[in-house]
């Protein structure tokens, strides 16, 4: 079981990991080992609470497949341990961020006091911006 909050355990069946090789630099390096790590999230398979694994399918974006896996890429670094590393923390800090519950903002009033004070500055704003005309034509 992995720890993702003190209350959301992640089962280690739910993730499978496979080793890619990975593009970009390392020189010969890169044609011959396989470095680059693939991590998929069976969200059946994972017990996620409702509310969470809603908000991780949306988090997840792109990464969520058709058949309900999260895919993680990472191949930044030459070694797989090291990339492996950064995948498992990117999947984590994923479910981190889908098991806060977003704040359900309460919807307020200005109350009279601010809405008289708005009232005094806008009518002070105009008499401020007529001074500024031209005085009328005498006949």
């Amino acid at each position: 079981m992995i720890r993702i909050t003190h209350s959301i355990w992640l089962d280690e069946n739910a993730i499978e990991e496979s080793f890619v090789r990975a593009s970009g630099p390392g020189g010969q390096n890169v044609n011959k080992v396989s470095t680059a790590v693939l991590l998929r999230l069976s969200l059946d398979k994972a017990n996620l609470p409702p509310p969470v694994r809603a908000r991780l399918e949306k988090l997840a974006g792109r990464r969520l497949t058709l058949d309900g896996e999260i895919l993680i890429a990472s191949q930044r670094h030459r070694t797989q341990e090291r990339n492996r590393v950064e995948a498992m923390a990117m999947l984590t800090e994923l479910i981190q961020r889908a098991a806060i519950a977003p704040i359900r903002r309460v919807p307020t009033k200005p109350s009279f006091g601010a809405k008289q004070r708005r009232m005094d500055e806008k009518s002070r704003r105009g008499s401020i911006k007529s001074a500024r005309a031209r005085p009328a034509e005498r006949d």
